[in-house]
């Protein structure tokens, strides 16, 4: 007897660490609920990735090229030039292909999962006749601000093209979420130009979405009391689904790193004190902080001389004052990339400073560390936003001089309360609950696409 062949999913991420994470969690979770799931990401991004998943998992990476010449920095402009150009003929010719081999006995295609940021694979899809989902790597009240887009301009807070009309007018989605300012939204980042380019990149992302009935959403169930659906139209409402966060749900195999970890600092993590060590990273999408800030916050490290791990790209050390690495080498280690989960386990450390991305305040709470937020850009201020004023699991940070960091241990480090509410949410997020939620959402999209 012939064994039935397993249904592909097709999962198209955004080339970028922060979104292929999630979505390899995805893919590990589809394997393991009897798919084949396809993750299909630029070459680039491919070589990195593809020699650190076991074929064991089920999970087939497959590559296709971007268009840019080997001397094109990826950066957000040329990778969104690359989505809307180069990508979609190279996706449609590898889809129709799927689609024939379907015909002729393969296992077919149940559907493709999107990340809202790779929008340009909805289009294609579609011209494909293969049903579409899309993926939010975030949570889920970041989708809701970009949804309410149409709304702000219509109310007058942002303009046509998404340039904020007053900075102090304050921005609430409903009575359930904490209080923004226009400065806090996600495409105000870097020159005039360069925010409406990427207002008019959301803006497209929003049209596209309006055309998908599934969204899945890398969040928690009962985020904060929101509706299941979001309607952009009386024929069209958006079953939102959330189904994380993945980092638990899924097989901890699936953490393919776009850049080596040093894993020397977990030696040295187990000579320290229980709880003495700040982690410190800003990730690693946009410019991390700034070599004045980083100067700054160099010296506000030195002279506290409390343990710390700081993630520092090699680029990003010129703004590192002369002999630093020697002088602090007694009670600091910097390290280009860390492996961030087993540092935020390790009992030696005591809180995280962080840029407020949404995996690592999901990794945060999963190992029950208190932040210290320096928000920069995208989605993190709003996270920021929930884990001060929402969760209060953390405080904010207005810059890195010695007494604001030295404030800001202090206030995390002295409120008995913190502990108490990270415990509480830890439980909301990963507790059987939680974990149960999740999976019955996961499976409610799966009974949908004929599995």
């Amino acid at each position: 007897m012939t064994m039935m062949k397993k249904k592909k999913i097709l999962l198209i991420p955004y080339p970028a660490q922060g979104h292929v994470t999630p979505m390899l969690k995805l893919a590990s979770l589809l394997s393991n609920l009897g798919f084949r799931p396809v993750v299909i990401t630029p070459e680039f991004i491919h070589r990195r990735i593809s020699p650190q998943i076991n074929p064991e998992d089920g999970i087939l990476c497959l590559s296709i090229p971007d268009g840019l010449d080997a001397e094109t920095p990826r950066d957000f402009f040329a990778i969104e030039r690359a989505m809307e150009e180069n990508m979609p003929p190279v996706l449609e010719a590898l889809l129709r292909k799927m689609i024939d081999e379907e015909e002729e006995g393969g296992g077919g295609i149940a559907c493709l999962v999107a990340d809202l940021l790779a929008s340009w694979a909805v289009d294609v899809a579609q011209r494909c006749g293969v049903a579409a989902a899309g993926f939010w790597p975030a949570m889920h009240a970041t989708y809701r601000l970009i949804a309410a887009i149409p709304h702000l301009i219509r109310t007058g807070v942002i303009s046509e093209n998404g340039c904020p009309r007053n900075p102090s007018t304050p921005i609430c989605l409903s009575s359930n979420e904490p209080i923004l300012t226009p400065n806090d939204l996600p495409w105000l980042i870097g020159s005039s130009s360069a925010r409406i380019s990427r207002f008019k990149f959301w803006t497209r992302t929003l049209e596209r979405a309006k055309t998908l009935r599934w969204l899945l959403t890398n969040t928690f169930p009962d985020e904060c009391q929101s509706k299941k659906t979001i309607r952009f139209s009386s024929h069209n409402p958006q079953q939102v689904l959330e189904i994380g966060p993945l980092i638990m749900q899924a097989s901890e195999i699936s953490t393919a790193s776009f850049w080596e970890k040093d894993l020397s600092c977990l030696d040295w993590l187990d000579k320290q004190t229980v709880g003495s060590v700040m982690y410190v990273s800003f990730g690693s999408w946009v410019s991390p902080i700034g070599e004045t800030k980083v100067k700054t916050l160099a010296l506000s490290l030195e002279a506290l001389r409390r343990p710390f791990i700081w993630v520092l790209g090699t680029t990003w050390r010129r703004g590192l004052p002369d002999g630093y690495m020697k002088s602090v080498a007694a009670h600091g280690r910097i390290v280009s990339w860390a492996p961030q989960l087993e540092v935020l386990r390790h009992p030696a450390v005591g809180c995280y400073f962080t840029h407020c991305g949404w995996n690592s305040t999901m990794e945060a709470i999963q190992c029950k560390k208190p932040l210290l937020c320096y928000p920069i850009a995208g989605d993190q201020f709003l996270n920021c936003a929930y884990i001060v004023t929402t969760w209060k699991i953390g405080v904010k940070m207005e810059g890195f001089e010695i007494e604001e960091v030295e404030d800001g241990i202090r206030k995390v480090a002295e409120d008995d309360q913190v502990s108490w509410r990270i415990e509480r949410l830890y439980e909301k997020l990963y507790g059987k609950e939680g974990s149960s939620k999740a999976m019955a959402n996961l499976l409610t999209f799966i009974q949908d696409h004929g599995k």
